[in-house]
């Protein structure tokens, strides 16, 4: 089977709607409502068709297609610049000292303060890969396509990257983090804040969250115990941003705990290491196995695929130009893999 990433399109939506059904909640990116992802879909084309380079809040998906039968396999969405729109909010774990001289006794408490530190970063987020899929390398050729595309489009991003894990979700569909604090002032529980938040925007965090911080020690040991870790499902993609430079710097989702991941857009391995040149040849038989990217926006397609850097030019494989649909002289990005 071939698989290569390119733009979504309209025509997509039967295939990310049964995808969104698939994801178990707690996905906010990718929910099970067709006016949502109708919506998503639009505002995504109105992305790709804008040629200006400032930065502006835009929302780009991409779709893992299987060129074989057309079908779409997985998804991914790049954020250019969060809190624009309505404010980012992320709880941060600082933490407050105080003394006694009569105990003769210091207390070190950790609080989650409500911020919005993070608005104006670009988020990589909305990944998933179809269940039947999770092999061969996908979700990698899915997660660092969006760093290809980043790199060219560089105009178009901030300086700082996000991106968001998906917390600690038990049994129930619930959320112990949720039930400990969020729980408690919305009279919702995480499902129903979940999907609110991910059709309507969370701008009701805005008017009913407390803006006083929050005593970790007052909250349930389950609560207190999810702070900060990833789902288990999301576990490898930790493991993959942090390949790729990302760091966990204390903000965590206000819905569900999780963590949310930092870097330097510029230093992001797969934007730092990518190699920018023209196709040399299109017939290598023996090279780098990378991912190899060209086209301009609605254009842009990614693969797996073998080069050769030759100085500015490169050499790739004849499968990897037909996916990409180029031939010699024509510009890619690729890194390896």
């Amino acid at each position: 089977m071939s698989f290569v990433i390119r733009a979504a399109t309209a025509q997509d939506l039967q295939h990310l709607y049964e995808m969104a059904k698939l994801t178990g909640g707690g996905f906010t990116n990718l929910p099970p409502d067709r006016n949502a992802l109708t919506t998503k879909l639009k505002n995504s084309d109105a992305a790709f068709s804008r040629t200006a380079d400032e930065i502006e809040a835009e929302t780009f998906v991409l779709v893992l297609e299987d060129t074989d039968t057309g079908a779409v396999r997985g998804t991914c969405q790049l954020f250019t610049a969060v809190g624009q729109a309505w404010p980012f909010y992320s709880y941060r774990i600082t933490t407050l000292t105080q003394h006694s001289q009569e105990l003769k006794r210091t207390i070190t408490a950790e609080l989650l303060s409500l911020v919005n530190d993070l608005g104006g970063c670009s988020e990589v987020g909305g990944l998933f890969l179809h269940p039947g899929q999770r092999a061969g390398g996908l979700g990698m050729l899915i997660a660092r396509s969006r760093y290809l595309f980043i790199a060219s489009h560089r105009k178009r991003f901030g300086n700082k990257l996000l991106a968001e894990l998906r917390g600690i979700i038990d049994e129930r569909g619930g959320s112990p983090f949720w039930d400990a604090i969020g729980g408690k002032f919305f009279g919702m529980s995480f499902q129903e804040a979940d999907e609110f938040n991910a059709i309507h925007g969370n701008q009701f965090i805005a008017d009913l969250m407390p803006k006083h911080p929050v005593y970790i020690a007052m909250l349930s040991e389950e609560a207190r115990k999810v702070i900060g870790l990833p789902h288990p499902s999301g576990r490898a993609a930790m493991r993959m941003l942090e390949n790729e430079g990302y760091s966990y710097q204390g903000y965590v989702d206000i819905f569900d705990g999780g963590p949310t991941m930092l870097a330097p857009t510029n230093k992001v391995r797969s934007i730092a290491d990518a190699h920018h040149g023209a196709v040399e040849s299109t017939t290598l038989d023996k090279g780098e196995k990378s991912l190899i990217a060209a086209g301009h926006l609605h254009n842009f397609r990614c693969c797996f695929g073998a080069r050769e850097v030759r100085g500015d030019a490169v050499a790739i494989d004849a499968q990897a130009a037909d996916l990409l649909q180029i031939g010699e002289g024509d510009a890619v990005w690729s890194v390896l893999r």
